[in-house]
């Protein structure tokens, strides 16, 4: 009886496993137990419930980046910083998305994904709330970690979410999510400097009407918390073999893991000098405060439209290589131009590197086809992205250093541009139709 059981079940498996994801996902929707009406509006409720808890969360990923870079000249002044401080102060977001970023599989397979998600909600809110007026640099650097401590551990769940609820709509899913995200970041950019002068000018105020905004975003996921990210309503994942989904996935075998986090690490290099540097060099090259905050809002916005486009295409392709040279050549025009003539053609260079900019949900789109199962993208995801903000920490850090020794923005800009060159080279290499799984199984 057992040996029949046990073959029934193989021949289950074998046959799941064989059938497209469309097809795999019907027959979950037809075959999991408790599949009655009142089951499928829980999931329906439960679905719907996730999708606001992605874009809600996507849209408070950045802002208190780019809401700092906005009103980093009136921060350093009010704080005493100086210009290497405000390289250390830039360099902070990717440190701890490198530190904690990691932490993120393990609190997941103990808490669940979306308390874990939810907690980083309520880390940002706080964060944000308490720095602006702790009125000094170390308790400003630190409220800024718990904030970005709650970024880190979003940043790496938000690809398990997508491919655990939507294995069939990875491209798309991530497309809306990664437009959130850059929504939320445009907006953060472009109206943090007039919020600041309609609240009196005080930049601590400006700044802390972030935390309002990320407090919404616990909202969609206490009822999933509740329910243990609503196990008894979630869509089944893909079955696959018991070998597969159980395998501890040693990455540091993998090449393309590699590739794909040492490109994720060179975008995010590319993309936190930008959001905390940009303003500055367009205000040094005779720009407005206000016009600086909106050429970076400029920046930002670019990825609405695109992060919803890319991911879409970068799935319908075998190899994602020719797409990561389109944003590279862009981030190339966009820092000669930035070099040769940044306040005459500063609306071009903007849009330029806007779109080169969106290497971020290209890199998030490949994390989730660089591995077939739920636990093989969060062990990706969290191998790519922490080591990836690893590699980035110096870049920022850097770039306010050669600043304030040269006196000018020529070294810090050449800098970026060499980046990018590397940058092109080891994201044509992630974008290989290969899988961890196959590179990468103890």
């Amino acid at each position: 009886m057992m040996g029949l059981m046990a073959s029934e079940e193989t021949r289950i498996v074998e046959t799941r496993t064989a059938m497209s994801p469309t097809e795999r996902g019907r027959a979950a929707e037809t075959s999991a137990p408790g599949t009655t009406p009142g089951a499928g509006r829980t999931r329906a409720w439960a679905t719907r419930l996730v999708v606001a808890g992605i874009v809600l969360s996507a849209v408070n990923l950045r802002p208190a980046i780019t809401s700092l870079g906005a009103l980093l000249e009136e921060v350093r002044d009010g704080l005493g910083m100086s210009g290497s401080v405000a390289g250390v102060l830039t360099s902070v977001p990717p440190l701890c998305f490198a530190v904690f970023g990691v932490t993120a599989p393990r609190l997941a397979r103990r808490f669940g994904p979306a308390a874990v998600v939810c907690a980083g909600m309520v880390a940002i809110t706080a964060g944000l709330l308490i720095r602006p007026y702790v009125g000094n640099t170390a308790g400003f650097l630190a409220a800024s970690a718990l904030a970005l401590m709650g970024i880190a551990v979003s940043n790496v769940l938000m690809p398990v979410i997508v491919k655990r609820w939507f294995p069939d709509r990875v491209g798309s899913m991530t497309g809306l999510y990664s437009m959130a995200l850059a929504l939320g970041t445009s907006l953060a950019a472009a109206v943090t400097v007039p919020v600041t002068d309609a609240l009196g000018g005080s930049w601590q105020s400006g700044l802390a009407v972030w935390a309002a905004v990320a407090a919404v975003a616990v909202l969609p996921w206490l009822p999933l918390v509740r329910d243990r990210d609503a196990r008894a309503a979630r869509p089944q994942e893909p079955v696959r073999g018991a070998a597969e989904q159980q395998a501890q996935l040693r990455m540091t075998r993998s090449r393309t893991a590699w590739a794909l986090a040492v490109f994720f690490g060179l975008q995010a290099t590319a993309a936190y000098i930008t959001m905390g540097w940009m303003p500055q060099i367009f205000r040094d090259a005779g720009v407005p405060a206000g016009t600086a905050g909106v050429l970076l809002a400029v920046t930002m916005v670019m990825g609405v439209p695109l992060a919803f486009v890319i991911p879409r295409v970068a799935t319908r392709l075998p190899h994602q290589g020719p797409i990561v040279l389109a944003l590279g050549a862009c981030g190339l025009a966009g820092y000669a131009g930035l070099y040769f003539a940044p306040a005459g053609g500063a609306w071009a260079w903007a849009l330029l590197l806007g779109v080169s900019n969106c290497a971020f949900p290209l890199a998030l789109t490949m994390v989730g086809m660089r591995a077939r199962s739920g636990p093989g993208v969060a062990q990706l995801s969290a191998f790519a992205q922490s080591t990836g903000y690893l590699l980035s920490i110096p870049g920022p850090l850097l770039v306010g250093v050669l600043y304030q020794q040269s006196g000018g923005w020529g070294l810090p800009i050449a800098l970026m541009a060499a980046l990018m060159v590397p940058q092109m080279a080891v994201g044509f290499l992630a974008g290989r139709d290969r899988t961890v799984e196959d590179e990468a199984t103890r």
